[in-house]
């Protein structure tokens, strides 16, 4: 994705998820919903509650009485639905998801008992209020890992960055280590996710290995990362009214005041943001998706046939005194601009617009841990699957089908742009009248990305931070709802004032790319998969679970534990430790390089666009 990920959202919207007035789904929807009465105990409850008395190897125990119970389970599931077709697969994609299986009787979709509390339950109700929100197949899977990682539209600034043979290096080889990531959330989840006690997402995950604390740390970073995105496209999609406003040729010289641009879209998404229910986002989702392979297909194929646009690479980064302006631009006028060349290796000083040496380098690998961002919504993902063990399915086959689009974007668009390569391909490309319906088409698809990450965003600091330890409303009632209305129009006011601080799209992108997408993407996975590999290896012969009162009964702790469980399968805890500390090591110098080339942005002779000023860096 470089320049924007149009579709973390897409497990959201109207597939393959319950109707809104299932309980089941609504209260893994909407938080730590609350019993309805004072003596009623609601399932879907308990079942979000992280409660710090469950030890770790019981929740192995009750993953694997579900997982066996889910091969059974599935067995009679392909004894009665219809045969394979693509066809099935799309109306499944699209559809609301109404229909369901479960292994138990439900009557009406609705799965409430009353208890006062949740050691009352039995293992059938448990497993009824589970099964009845886990509907999609491996099939869907593979729509959505798909539509929530792909993003071409930056490939060809990070080819630009690296050249051809460091481009199709690069991207190899964070492919694979982002499906490596993907596998470990997979395994994570296969011996930890049950009936009684469901994995929705990362932080439930943390909580389960490390604890409470980290599980803080985990939320709070991705709610940072959902308001970095919602700025990034703030900034993206105000530079495509930019684009518009100026005219063809440049008619209207700078056009509508830049942060004035960013404004306007700051707003409409305050407004469209207030659509508090992530399924009325369904068609939304999917025409976002839509306008993405739109305007990808549109920015090759109008590269082939026509110039870059040299006024953008010359607004953005050719200013005089750069490395990159006095190389391309001689004269520091777009009529002086050199003619298009490309490289098999890293670009020389100048001809990378990302910067110089190995930073500008850098700034083309932040793009590409930026494209393979997703891992952190695998997780819910697999919370919604009916048959979790086939998910390595859905996610090759994504991971392929993207890898492949990336290098066909990627190295067509380069080919032709070479050096004048800007960070967003849309924008790139000089025909005002396709340039114009491609950023319209940017507009109406980002615009619905940006309020459903600023949902999710909202939603994941509400529930676990506000609602959790400032015993805020929940957001179905009366004052929850209230206060969402304000809520969503200060998160959007902040993300303006990031936008309109940093106003350079593709080194900001980069920042994002390094600091929070390479973080979920690579860090954390392998964190993860360490810290589980030693718990479970600690755990002796002689321990065991007792049936009676539901417990795990430990012989020991301490350091000595965490000691033995990292010595159990050693050469894997080895290169998982290795892994980790080479991903921190890409997200430093990923978050160094891309500050030192902002700051270089912004000094003289950089982007033409300072902090909330008119001049728009798309002006010639």
């Amino acid at each position: 994705m470089a320049g924007q990920n149009l579709a973390n959202f897409a497990l959201d919207g109207g597939d393959p998820r319950m109707e809104e007035k299932n309980p089941a789904q609504f209260a893994l929807d909407h938080g730590h919903e609350g019993a309805r009465g004072k003596n009623e105990f609601n399932i879907e409850s308990a079942q979000v509650h992280n409660d710090p008395s469950v030890l770790f190897e019981e929740y192995l125990h009750y993953a694997s009485l579900t997982r066996a119970e889910e091969r059974v389970y599935e067995g009679n599931m392909i004894n009665r639905k219809a045969p394979w077709s693509l066809g099935g697969i799309i109306k499944n994609r699209f559809s609301k998801g109404h229909v369901h299986e479960v292994n138990a009787v439900v009557g009406d979709g609705n799965i409430v008992t009353t208890h006062n509390n949740f050691s009352t339950v039995t293992d059938l109700e448990w497993r009824q209020a589970s099964r009845a929100v886990r509907t999609a197949s491996w099939g869907s899977i593979f729509f959505l890992i798909t539509t929530d990682i792909l993003g071409p539209g930056g490939a060809p600034w990070a080819f630009s960055n690296t050249g051809y043979g460091p481009g199709c290096a690069l991207y190899t080889v964070f492919g694979l280590m982002a499906s490596i990531s993907g596998w470990y959330v997979w395994g994570v989840y296969m011996h930890m996710d049950s009936d009684r006690y469901p994995l929705r997402d990362f932080g439930q995950a943390f909580f389960r290995v490390f604890g409470q604390e980290v599980r803080h740390v985990i939320n709070v970073l991705q709610s940072l990362q959902m308001f970095m995105l919602v700025a990034v496209l703030i900034l993206s999609l105000g530079g495509s009214v930019s684009q518009v406003s100026i005219g063809q040729n440049g008619i209207n010289g700078n056009g509508v005041c830049f942060i004035v641009c960013l404004l306007i879209i700051a707003i409409l998404g305050m407004v469209l943001g207030q659509i508090r229910t992530l399924q009325r986002f369904g068609w939304l989702a999917n025409l976002s998706v839509w306008t993405t392979v739109i305007t990808s297909f549109m920015a090759i194929g109008v590269s082939a046939t026509s110039s870059p646009n040299y006024a953008v690479m010359l607004g953005s980064f050719g200013g005089p005194g750069t490395p990159y302006g006095d190389r391309n631009f001689p004269d520091g006028t777009v009529g002086s601009a050199i003619p298009t060349r490309t490289f098999a290796g890293t670009p020389p000083d100048g001809f990378a617009s990302g910067g110089t040496g190995f930073l500008g380098s850098f700034q083309g690998i932040n793009t590409i841990i930026y494209a393979y961002g997703g891992a952190m919504l695998f997780f819910n993902l697999l919370a919604e699957m009916r048959n979790p063990w086939d998910f390595w399915k859905g996610m090759l086959c994504a991971d392929i089908f993207i890898y492949l689009v990336y290098m066909f974007f990627g190295l067509f668009q380069y080919s032709y742009q070479g050096q004048y390569t800007y960070s967003a391909a849309i924008q790139s490309i000089n025909p005002y009248n396709y340039q114009t319906a491609g950023n319209i088409l940017s507009i109406v698809g980002g615009l619905i990305a940006a309020a459903l990450y600023g949902n999710i965003g909202i939603k994941v600091i509400y529930n676990n931070v506000f609602m959790e330890l400032f015993g805020f409303p929940a957001l179905t009632n009366k004052r929850g709802k209230i206060l969402w209305v304000v809520m969503v129009p200060v998160y959007w006011a902040l993300a303006f004032i990031v936008a309109g601080a940093v106003p350079n799209l593709g080194d900001f992108s980069s920042l994002v790319g390094a600091f929070c997408i390479g973080n979920f993407t690579y860090t954390f996975p392998a964190l993860l998969k360490l810290g589980f590999e030693i718990k479970k290896g600690a755990m002796l012969p002689g321990e065991s679970f007792d049936e009676a009162t539901k417990k795990y009964i430990r012989q020991d702790g301490g350091l000595k534990r965490w000691i033995r469980g990292y010595r159990k399968v050693l050469l894997l805890n080895l290169f998982n430790t290795f892994y980790l500390l080479g991903a921190l090591v890409v997200c430093g110098l990923g978050c160094y390089s891309a500050i030192m080339a902002l700051i270089s942005a912004f000094g003289n002779g950089g982007t033409v666009a300072t902090s909330f000023s008119c001049t728009s860096p798309y002006a010639a």
